[in-house]
């Protein structure tokens, strides 16, 4: 499966340069934080947005399932009922409802994202594949999009969770140039409560990239009741030095919550309301611990 939710184009955030980013469907994980919750699930899903809708009745009208209904000036899905054909969302008027997740082939995939090569050219610039996890992903496909990225000169970054097993990492290392690489917590146990797994095959697979010679920006998702404290700090900076791994940069990246309105529009409720993000007073200060520790280029943000 390799459904595509978005491509955005004109990141600054996703590495170097001006880079177009691919968010594919489908995660392991299920971190309380997510700010892409759409791209959890693999299969594709409606997306209602009750705020914008009307109750005109169009969609209700449509639907050749009855899985639509207006009640109370809104309309009503049975997802039991829904076939996701779309019919629903072409009648919209006001834009509410939208399928989130569309399958290219891997030539429509590249043609679009060479129309910004001129973009990449002048700022040293590229694709990123991100997700969701693109490492799920059907693995002939995934080599087969890189390898033709590859090919027409496109540096290529994978923004990974690193729970994926190795040898898809092995079947795209020759094509891919960076890889943004997350770490978000020692603790096995912590790790597990708050993403849904433990952290061994990411730790396993980072260490192994690492000795690989691949190029590794590692990202730390910052969080007060999670992560964000001097222990983990610590932690993490033991485990990239015993493991003798050099991270081309370090980012911390502080919590946010921007991602929250996404879920009522799926059917879920947002479960990262009690977290925060930590004062830049103590961003600062594990900025400090990094760069002692010789990870000089740490960084606070994206």
């Amino acid at each position: 499966m390799h459904y595509v939710t978005n491509i955005q184009k004109f990141s600054i955030h996703d590495g170097d340069g001006i880079r177009t980013t691919v968010f594919f469907k489908g995660c392991p994980l299920s971190c309380v934080w997510c700010h892409n919750p759409e791209t959890q699930l693999y299969p594709p899903q409606l997306e209602f947005n009750r705020e914008s809708c009307t109750g005109c009745g169009y969609c209700e009208r449509r639907c050749s399932e009855g899985a639509v209904a207006v009640r109370d000036g809104k309309a009503e899905t049975d997802p039991a009922k829904c076939l996701l054909c779309g019919r629903c969302v072409k009648a919209c008027p006001s834009g509410a409802r939208n399928i989130l997740g569309r399958e290219y082939t891997v030539p429509e995939l590249v043609r679009e994202v060479l129309k910004d090569r001129m973009f990449y050219e002048q700022s040293g610039g590229g694709v990123t594949l991100s997700g969701g996890e693109v490492m799920t992903i059907d693995t002939d496909y995934l080599k087969a999009l890189c390898r033709e990225l590859h090919r027409e000169g496109i540096d290529l970054a994978v923004d990974t969770c690193g729970q994926a097993p190795f040898e898809r990492f092995e079947e795209i290392l020759p094509y891919v140039s960076t890889f943004l690489y997350d770490v978000k917590c020692m603790d096995l146990a912590l790790h597990r409560a708050y993403t849904g797994a433990d952290n061994r095959l990411i730790l396993s697979n980072l260490v192994r990239l690492a000795e690989a010679g691949a190029k590794i920006c590692i990202r730390i998702p910052v969080i007060r009741e999670f992560n964000g404290n001097e222990g983990n700090m610590q932690e993490t900076i033991v485990f990239l030095k015993e493991n003798r791994i050099a991270p081309v940069q370090i980012n911390l990246l502080p919590y946010h919550d921007t991602g929250s309105g996404k879920y009522p529009r799926i059917g879920r409720e947002y479960p990262g309301s009690g977290l925060h993000a930590p004062t830049a007073e103590e961003l600062q200060e594990f900025q400090k611990l990094f760069q002692n520790a010789g990870f000089i280029n740490t960084r606070i943000g994206g």
